[in-house]
């Protein structure tokens, strides 16, 4: 059988590689944690794997905004072969930090454009949030999702969130009536019954209580919360697993492993 190599890109204030390493461990891939250096020295490198992961944290300290230093370092330096990697539909990643490094970067909404057309910022609270937080999963196309990561989930699921700058914010209505239309929208804040949250289980203010968003064809995929922080199900509080022993989070990191197989 195929050995799924996935790659996670690190650089300095990178903090949740190793959990997102064991994530996609636990999975079955392959996974090396690699420099953002190493990339620029050896620009092809990138096409030695097939799963691409933008872990969290606090890349280069958010010294000006929360990814951005990341974002434009990818986009100047390796721009040409991340935009390839992306259009081979080869499964990518952008978690918290990770996320906002591919808004700003262009890779989402849509690598063929390839450039920012929305954003993340401060949440409403003005404050850092960090809580567990109910997600509804949008299924649309055939009661299913579109992202590839996002495969047989439930309705509703429950993830950590730990952030400042999380509210997704699309640069126009227009932008964001297409983000619907094309069922791009991958999660959104919810109660535990489905209904529209208030703070604190809305915790910044997205647009339309936007959690995550996908490409147009599934394989890229941007979230707020953090499905490495969930997958066993002795990491909630209240012991919320799909089958006992794991939590949401794996049923993510397996879907894009058992796709590239």
């Amino acid at each position: 059988m195929k050995k799924v190599k996935t790659l996670i890109l690190r650089t300095a204030g990178t903090n949740c590689d190793y959990e997102t390493q064991a994530a996609f461990e636990l999975c079955g891939a392959v996974v090396e944690c690699v420099h953002i250096n190493t990339l620029i020295e050896k620009k092809d490198k990138i096409f030695e794997y097939d799963i691409l992961a933008f872990p969290g944290g606090f890349s280069y300290g958010d010294d000006i905004a929360s990814g951005k230093i990341l974002s434009n370092e990818v986009k100047n330096k390796l721009g040409d072969k991340f935009k390839k990697f992306a259009l081979s539909d080869k499964p990518i990643i952008g978690i918290c930090n990770g996320f906002q490094v591919l808004v700003k970067m262009g890779l989402l909404p849509e690598p063929k454009l390839f450039e920012q057309i929305s954003t993340l910022s401060y949440n409403d609270s003005d404050k850092f949030e960090c809580r567990w937080v109910y997600l509804k999963t949008e299924k649309k196309v055939k009661n299913e999702s579109n992202c590839i990561w996002t495969k047989n989930l439930p309705d509703i699921i429950s993830l950590s969130i730990a952030h400042g700058e999380g509210k997704f914010i699309p640069n126009n209505k227009k932008l964001l009536n297409s983000l619907n239309k094309n069922n791009q929208i991958v999660f959104r804040y919810s109660s535990k019954d489905g209904s529209k949250p208030e703070y604190p289980l809305d915790p910044n203010g997205s647009i339309e209580q936007i959690a995550g968003i996908c490409n147009t064809k599934g394989n890229i995929f941007g979230l707020m919360p953090h499905p490495e922080r969930y997958v066993f199900a002795l990491q909630h509080p209240a012991k919320e697993g799909f089958d006992g022993e794991y939590g949401w989070g794996k049923i993510i990191f397996q879907n894009a492993v058992d796709f590239v197989k």
